[in-house]
């Protein structure tokens, strides 16, 4: 019972929500409003960047949501959006391994690597 309650599982929560937020405004943007794939994506990324931010803040971490932290918050996300590039493009061009399974593995250490960049600028002053 004590890994459910570590922030690292609640991190990992966090994220599944957080990939369902971004995928349900997705749709909705796409389907619902006709809006070109991009901008949908786009849209849904703001949203879960945002909600992703405050739950990480009140739930993973229990720290006060500020606006420095909400400014620095998405270069988290571009720390991740990196390495999972660097990743794919080593475990696929470089290792051969299926693309289709290669972002999977690729979680397995972007996961860890973002865990600790988020905390440190959700605990920052």
């Amino acid at each position: 019972m004590s890994f459910i309650n570590t922030e690292f599982f609640k991190f990992v929560v966090v994220g599944g929500v957080n990939t369902v937020v971004y995928y349900a405004f997705y749709l909705v943007c796409l389907h619902g409003f006709t809006l070109h794939y991009l901008l949908a994506h786009v849209i849904g990324v703001v949203i879960s960047i945002i909600g992703s931010f405050f739950l990480n803040s009140l739930y993973t971490y229990k720290v006060k949501p500020t606006w420095k932290k909400f400014f620095y918050f998405p270069l988290t996300q571009a720390v991740n959006i990196t390495i999972t590039a660097i990743l794919l493009f080593i475990l696929v061009d470089i290792l051969h391994l299926n693309s289709s399974f290669a972002p999977i593995a690729a979680l397995f250490v972007t996961i860890p690597i973002t865990f600790v960049v988020t905390g440190r600028v959700m605990k920052s002053s």
